[in-house]
């Protein structure tokens, strides 16, 4: 159904109806009940194009084809199809998590959703989790952990970048419509900050998204309970080979496993029903392993290395790796700047600590 081809359109909404969500904390408020101003809308053409706007009074939404006003979707359902001046319709719905998450302001590159969501699986991110992240990044992924450890868990992100993490505070400020109470951010190095943060044995889970995750591996240890997991995200074979000998050679986890994940979607048109030509192939790999308890010795694994597999490691990897050692593109001073006056991370000078 249309707004113009319905005949007879809704009663026109109360103010409460039109007006901001009320505050709540974890945004639950904000994906409910119909389209408010301030709400962000993803709004998708007949090409299947996106177009991502935050709704406003007396605002217009304009393309080279015509426009149309916000009013005509405040108040509105989701799942609302509105017509411009030019006959063009665009379905209105809200952003979900992975729509928000690719479409947000970003210093660094973010976790993919296919890969955010192993994560939280195949780590056991449960609710009232005590998890511990490092390398927050823009946030995308802190967002899926605090949606994962819900309100009575905690979260404690920890980011050696200043900029980023006030690029994070604001994207996931944003999406939850304020500060989520189980979150708790940092900026400095996790080996710094962990011991002084968390007591020895009463972390869950920690996740890892940084260059040189083995340099953290024995905090990470004294930091987790028994039974609890260790989770990297790593781009290279580099790092994943270095960050799985880390974790056998110090002795407190069981054997690591580690996999990557591909998508591939697939064109859906009559009986043309056949792979896309593009997917989503390699972003990272993801690396496990389970913390043991104190005293106990792994079990030794029967394996049959390739010759000459183990000579020299630690003579190549000694120096400190760099974004240039691994092929990434460095972030332009000028681009993170961009970043955070979109997410709305305000003032350089706010303290990312402050809850």
């Amino acid at each position: 159904m249309t707004s113009a081809d319905d005949p007879t359109p809704p009663t026109p909404p109360t103010p409460d109806e039109t007006g901001p969500a009320p505050a709540s904390a974890t945004g639950a408020d904000l994906r409910r009940g119909p389209l408010r101003v301030g709400d962000r809308v993803q709004l998708t053409d007949p090409k299947g194009r996106l177009h991502t706007i935050t709704l406003k009074d007396d605002a217009t939404f304009h393309t080279h084809k015509g426009y149309f006003r916000h009013s005509e979707l405040i108040g509105r359902p989701e799942g609302w199809v509105v017509t411009n001046t030019a006959g063009i319709e665009y379905l209105a719905l809200r952003p979900l998590l992975s729509d928000f998450v690719l479409s947000m302001p970003r210093g660094a590159a973010v976790v993919y959703p296919k890969d955010a969501g192993q994560i939280v699986q195949m780590a056991d991110i449960f609710p009232g989790a005590r998890v511990v992240e490092a390398g927050v990044g823009s946030g995308a992924l802190t967002m899926s952990l605090l949606r994962a450890v819900g309100d009575a868990g905690e979260l404690h992100s920890v980011e050696r970048r200043d900029d980023f993490a006030q690029i994070a505070r604001g994207n996931v400020e944003s999406f939850f419509g304020g500060p989520h109470p189980a979150w708790r951010l940092s900026v400095g190095d996790l080996a710094d900050v962990l011991p002084d943060a968390v007591e020895d044995g009463t972390v869950d889970r920690v996740v890892l998204d940084m260059l040189a995750p083995w340099e953290n591996v024995d905090v990470v240890a004294r930091a987790l309970t028994p039974g609890g997991v260790v989770v990297c995200y790593v781009a290279t074979a580099t790092q994943l080979s270095r960050t799985a000998e880390a974790l056998r050679g110090d002795g407190r986890f069981a054997e690591p496993s580690a996999w990557e994940s591909m998508v591939r979607g697939w064109h859906l048109e009559g009986l043309a029903v056949r792979p896309q030509h593009r997917m989503i192939g390699h972003t990272g790999f993801l690396v496990t392993a389970r913390r043991l308890a104190d005293g106990v010795a792994p079990p030794e694994r029967k394996r049959r290395p390739a010759k000459g597999s183990y000579a020299g490691a630690e003579a190549t990897t000694s120096a400190e790796w760099t974004e240039d050692d691994l092929g990434e593109r460095s972030v332009s001073d000028k681009k993170v700047r961009r970043a955070r006056r979109d997410s709305g991370a305000g003032a350089a000078g706010t303290d990312p600590d402050a809850t």
